[in-house]
């Protein structure tokens, strides 16, 4: 169903989709649907969480397979797992992370983007043995919203992601968190 509810997302977008929709496609009865979802922001939520989850495996893989000086330099690595999922992953470009159904759909309890950057906090203090502070977790969560602010207007007019703002995006983040966190050194 979740493949079903990725694929009507990359026809149709977020207003297309419908759980009669997903239980067409997906060859099930509605009530099949309704057993497990009872909207389709529940598919949504689901699919947006499963999202999060790719990513989370996929940049935690990208870590410990990089080379990095210092772990910000890791910024290049995480938004090139972002623009893949993006141009590869079906949904993705159009859900994300779920803005686009509802902006606090991974969580109640906090907004998207601040969950995104609970998750990289977390691979980040794992992989490289950075404090986990508040410090970093504000610093994470303004480069968090900068990236997704400049990732959308990347792709905003370009199906594939502008090259030089994509550039431009690694630039701005990695730039913000050295400045930030100038002269630390991580324990690996």
């Amino acid at each position: 169903m979740l493949d079903a509810c990725a694929e009507i997302l990359d026809e149709s977008g977020y207003d297309g989709l419908s759980t009669t929709k997903v239980a067409q496609l997906a060859d099930v009865a509605i009530g099949s649907v309704y057993q497990f979802f009872p909207d389709k922001r529940a598919i949504a939520q689901e699919l947006a969480l499963r999202n999060l989850e790719m990513f989370g495996e996929r940049v935690a893989r990208g870590l410990a397979e990089g080379d990095f000086p210092h772990w910000y330099d890791a910024v290049g690595t995480v938004i090139d797992i972002f623009v893949d999922m993006h141009r590869t992953v079906p949904g993705f470009s159009v859900l994300r992370f779920g803005d686009i159904a509802d902006v606090r759909l991974l969580d109640a309890g906090a907004e998207n983007n601040a969950v995104v950057a609970g998750r990289l906090g977390g691979l980040l203090v794992e992989a490289f043995s950075v404090p986990d502070t508040p410090d970093l977790a504000r610093a994470l969560t303004v480069a968090v919203e900068a990236a997704d602010a400049v990732l959308k207007l990347a792709f905003r007019d370009v199906r594939e992601g502008d090259p030089a703002l994509l550039a431009e995006a690694e630039r701005l983040i990695t730039g913000y968190l050295a400045h930030h966190f100038e002269g630390e050194q991580p324990d690996s």
